[in-house]
């Protein structure tokens, strides 16, 4: 490495330290509270990534940082949160895909884009941005604060339409969990079809299993697989937001709230998908060929999870809460109504296919 090129990363190693310490002591109180919540509970209602961002908010409404973190700051909230992304192509098999049959993947996808485009006409009717509706329908439709974290740097989301997007949908996603069991039992579901109505409504996978292990294995099973099938949508949806994202009404992306320097400019392919997601794309394709060997799965998918959390606290630390309280009302209802109509979309689906 030429001696000019190695004092740069030098000294930009050296100025980004302070904010990912920072970012990383966010990220550890984080787990720490929510390693209380499982001692307390026996479950984790809101987890590391959801603390993450309203620890890192909390923090920025005390003291705000000042320009000696802005580096890590940037550095943790962009590369490290695509680079997340692009590692989680490892937990992607197309064998999970094979297995449910055609019928049912293709009415899960159905009702993915049925509600994407539901919840992102919801959020613009209600007066939100073009890019704050597309997190709040994305987390909707696919997989919560995963998918929000995901798409948000496809679509350069700014820092105060990811803070809200990730609280409000963690709120309601609690919600969902809670209510489920009483929906199954006044709708005289089987334990199939509570199984996948709740795969295809719940957010997390954690979460997929907290509701339906009152219905018994059958039932965590059959929603666990669906919840994987949605989840697999998250790289087809990321890719095409990927291309339309300067299409979008609001114009050229908002500032994101923090400093985030020079971006790498990229030619041909990466003029128009993002290096994140073509690596996405090229991980999931190893893993389905079992190209990748069982330790790298392992490895990487704990490191994924931990790097978006370091992110989403980096996130948080850029994040005025009075800005984002500003815009509650107006989140929380596109949210509920979001979820209402991919209820109801899965509940149809499920009918016409007679499932269970």
């Amino acid at each position: 490495m030429p001696r000019n090129t190695a004092s740069r990363f030098f000294t930009g190693a050296c100025a980004s330290l302070p904010g990912l310490i920072l970012c990383s002591a966010v990220t550890l109180f984080s787990y720490g509270l929510e390693a209380g919540e499982r001692a307390l509970f026996g479950r984790a209602w809101l987890e590391a990534l959801v603390l993450a961002i309203l620890s890192g908010a909390i923090v920025r409404s005390i003291w705000k940082p000042g320009p000696r973190w802005d580096a890590g700051m940037a550095f943790s909230s962009g590369f490290l949160l695509e680079l997340s992304v692009c590692l989680l192509g490892a937990s992607v098999r197309a064998a999970d895909l094979l297995a449910m049959g055609p019928l049912l993947i293709g009415a899960v996808a159905i009702v993915v884009v049925g509600a994407l485009g539901a919840g992102y006409g919801i959020g613009r009717m209600l007066g939100l941005s073009s890019r704050m509706a597309l997190l709040v329908a994305c987390g909707n439709a696919i997989c919560g604060n995963s998918a929000i974290a995901a798409v948000a740097p496809v679509i350069r989301a700014n820092a105060k339409d990811i803070a809200a997007s990730v609280s409000f949908t963690a709120v309601f996603g609690i919600a969902v969990v809670i209510t489920l069991p009483v929906l199954g039992q006044a709708f005289q579901m089987t334990d199939v079809r509570f199984g996948a109505f709740s795969g295809m409504t719940v957010y997390a996978v954690p979460q997929v299993l907290a509701a339906t292990v009152c219905m018994g294995s059958t039932a965590v099973q059959t929603g666990t697989v669906i919840k994987l099938v949605r989840v697999l949508m998250l790289g087809p949806v990321c890719f095409m937001l990927s291309l339309l994202v300067s299409r979008l009404p609001d114009g050229p992306a908002e500032n994101t709230g923090v400093k985030v320097g020079e971006r790498l400019q990229y030619a041909g392919l990466f003029s128009f998908v993002p290096w994140f997601i073509i690596g996405f794309i090229v991980l999931a394709a190893c893993r389905s060929f079992g190209l990748l060997p069982s330790w790298f799965f392992h490895t990487v998918s704990p490191a994924a999870t931990i790097m978006t959390v370091v992110s989403m606290g980096a996130l948080g630390l850029s994040v005025d809460i009075r800005a984002v309280a500003s815009a509650g009302r107006r989140v929380a209802a596109s949210v509920i109504l979001s979820l209402l109509c991919l209820g109801v979309f899965s509940y149809g689906a499920l009918t016409l296919l007679h499932v269970g």
